[in-house]
């Protein structure tokens, strides 16, 4: 099933997304439309399927918002999680992480998190406020949706906790992760995530074999598989929920593969009227451009 968080005529609702990416159907929940998606996850994972569709609505007609407008708390993210991406990154130069190419791989999940804030929609315009950044960096991400609560969760049992899963853009001031010498300014900062467009239930999705691409302005900069992942989202939710309950609607994303801004010589760091696009199979095409 895809989810999408629609605007249409003054009415923000989630929806159902046909087949053929078209058309739309609204959701309600006791004769009343659903407004948000964090409402309808907590809902579905707890009731199970107790809602109804309406009658449809031409997608073109909506404005498509981020699937999770706001998430209830920061976004959990996973950096240099693929293999050839944690030996580019080091080599960068950026990384604070790793003081040599025999440290490029992590040992044990890297996490960092992104503010609610930083949440945006496809096609919305992305980048650093005030232009305060020129190292502005893409980075294609696979981002999990937690469905179901849990403490201590088992790798064995971890799928079960999942909802869905949607594109995400983990966008980074490079200038700003070197300088600070940790990720949070440089990944935290408004618009620094956009998400969609839709989010698909786990039901429907092979989340170990998706292809996850990356264009600029039309030039394929990123092609990777979640094969490629060092630690499996099974070992991301068990080492989050060490310490702390994963909530529904809460947001992981898994990280970016090889092929970033910096990995490049000289980089090729985003500029304003940039057109970044990130598909991941099954999940639909994330389109933003740098403002």
């Amino acid at each position: 099933m895809k989810l999408a968080t629609l605007s249409h005529r003054d009415e923000i609702f989630v929806a159902t997304i046909d087949s053929d990416n078209a058309t739309a159907r609204p959701l309600s929940i006791d004769g009343r439309r659903v407004a948000d998606m964090q409402a309808f996850i907590e809902h579905a994972s707890a009731s199970g399927k107790n809602w109804s569709e309406s009658e449809p609505i031409a997608l073109g007609e909506a404005t498509v918002l981020a699937p999770i407008r706001r998430p209830h708390r920061n976004v959990m993210c996973v950096g240099k999680n693929y293999y050839e991406h944690a030996h580019e990154f080091t080599k960068s130069g950026f990384d604070s992480s790793a003081s040599s190419a025999s440290d490029a791989v992590p040992k044990a999940p890297i996490i960092f998190t992104k503010m609610p804030e930083t949440v945006v929609g496809t096609n919305t315009k992305i980048g650093y406020p005030g232009n305060q950044s020129q190292q502005l960096d893409y980075e294609a991400e696979l981002g999990v949706v937690i469905g179901k609560a849990g403490q201590g969760i088992e790798p064995a049992d971890a799928m079960g906790h999942v909802f869905g899963f949607v594109v995400i853009n983990d966008l980074t001031a490079r200038d700003l992760q070197a300088v600070h010498k940790q990720w949070f300014l440089g990944k935290s900062f408004e618009t620094s995530c956009p998400m969609g467009p839709w989010l698909v239930t786990a039901d429907e999705v092979d989340s170990g074999n998706l292809q996850v691409q990356c264009w600029v302005n039309g030039e394929l900069r990123q092609d990777s598989n979640t094969r490629d992942l060092i630690f499996d989202i099974p070992t991301l939710i068990a080492t989050l929920s060490r310490g702390m309950t994963l909530l529904p609607g809460d947001v992981i994303a898994t990280g970016t593969p090889v092929g970033v801004g910096i990995g490049f010589t000289p980089p090729k760091f985003l500029q304003s009227g940039d057109k970044v696009e990130v598909e991941i199979t099954g999940l639909g095409r994330l389109s933003n451009t740098i403002r």
